[in-house]
C-alpha cells in the first residue's frame, strides 16, 4: 500500500444509536477512545462555532448525524463530532429551513426512531405523540425507559414502572427532557409533519409493522393480535 496516500475507513453509524453506544463503535474502530467521545458530546458550546444553527446545552444527544463516515483510526473524538454536527446541518438543519423549534422536532423524531421501522409509519406515530401531548396522556414509550438504563434490550413486566428518570415517559407528563438517540432524516421529517390521526395508541408485530387503535378497547384486542403473531410458528 502507498503510505501517502490517506487511510479510509468506511463506519455505519445506525440511526437510533445514542451518545454510549456509538463512542463504542468508534473505539471498537480505533476512531477514538469511547470515554473522550462521551466527555466532549457533554460540551456542545465548544462546538457551537463548527455550525450556524444552534446547539443544545449540556449535551449534543440527537444532533450527532447517523450515516457512514470516513472515519480513519486515531480521527479522534473532536474531528469525528465536528463531521457529525456538520453533516446533520446539511441533512437537515438546511433542508428543513432552519426551523425554530429544531430541538423539540429532533426530540420527537428521536422517539420515532426508536419506534418505527417502516417510513410510512413515522408521520402516523408522530401524529400520535402528538394527540397524547394534547390530551395530556403519558407517552408511555418504552424506548424512553431503555434510553434511561442506557441499555437496548427487552423489558420484562412491570419494569416501566420502576425507573426514576426524566426520561421515563411512563412517569414523567410530555416529552423527554431531550432526544434519546440520534434520528434520521425521515424520522425528523415525520415529527415536523405528522399526520393528522384519530389514533392514540400502537402495537408491533413481529415483522415490525404495528397496529393502530383509535381506543382503548381496539388497542388491547391489537395486544392480543400480537401476542397471537408471536407465538405463531415461524
Amino acid at each position: 500500500r502507498d503510505l501517502r496516500s490517506p487511510l479510509r475507513q468506511m463506519v455505519r453509524i445506525p440511526e437510533g444509536w445514542w451518545i454510549a453506544r456509538t463512542a463504542r463503535l468508534l473505539e471498537e474502530r480505533q476512531v477514538c477512545p469511547a470515554d473522550e467521545y462521551v466527555r466532549l458530546c457533554a460540551r456542545p458550546a465548544e462546538f457551537q462555532r463548527a455550525v450556524s444553527f444552534p446547539l443544545p446545552n449540556g449535551s449534543l444527544e440527537g444532533y450527532l448525524y447517523p450515516d457512514t463516515y470516513d472515519l480513519p483510526p486515531l480521527l479522534g473524538a473532536e474531528a469525528t463530532i465536528r463531521r457529525q454536527l456538520k453533516t446533520f446541518e446539511a441533512k437537515v438543519v438546511k433542508p428543513l429551513g432552519n426551523p425554530a423549534d429544531l430541538h423539540r422536532l429532533v426530540t420527537i423524531g428521536s422517539l420515532v426512531e426508536a419506534e418505527v421501522a417502516l417510513d410510512a409509519e413515522r408521520p402516523i406515530v408522530a401524529g400520535i405523540i402528538e394527540s397524547r401531548l394534547a390530551k395530556k396522556m403519558k407517552l408511555q414509550i418504552d424506548a424512553t425507559v431503555l434510553y434511561a438504563l442506557q441499555e437496548w434490550k427487552e423489558l420484562g413486566p412491570g419494569v416501566v414502572n420502576t425507573i426514576d428518570s426524566p426520561y421515563n415517559t411512563y412517569r414523567i407528563q410530555g416529552l423527554p427532557p431531550g432526544p434519546i438517540g440520534s434520528p434520521g432524516l425521515k424520522s425528523i421529517e415525520a415529527a415536523a409533519k405528522p399526520a393528522a390521526t384519530e389514533y392514540l395508541y400502537y402495537v408491533a408485530l413481529p415483522n415490525r409493522s404495528h397496529l393502530f387503535a383509535a381506543d382503548y378497547p381496539t388497542h388491547l384486542a391489537n395486544i392480543r393480535k400480537r401476542q397471537a403473531a408471536l407465538k405463531a410458528p415461524k
